[in-house]
């Protein structure tokens, strides 16, 4: 099973970007990808080096929610205060 999570990208070098999510900067490949990336996107990484997929703004605020929710319940779970 694999989670995807959104990356926002940081900066742009050729087919490479500089990403970041959840506070882990990764350097990814973007030959994978339809569609032009800037600095702001956010894109879908494979294997922490593959962009897959470019992801709006809206979306990807969303799917962050949506983890920061359930890394919340499973912390209470654990009893460890985010």
């Amino acid at each position: 099973m694999c989670l995807a999570i959104p990356a926002k990208v940081l900066s742009l070098d050729g087919m490479t970007a500089d990403v970041e999510r959840y506070g882990e900067r990764l350097t990814v490949d973007l030959t994978l990808l339809a569609d032009d990336v800037v600095v702001g996107d956010y894109v879908i990484i494979q294997a922490r080096r593959f962009a897959v997929e470019r992801m709006d703004a809206e979306t990807a605020a969303e799917s962050l929610r949506l983890f920061d929710e359930i890394i919340d319940t499973l912390d209470a779970a654990d009893g460890k205060p985010r």
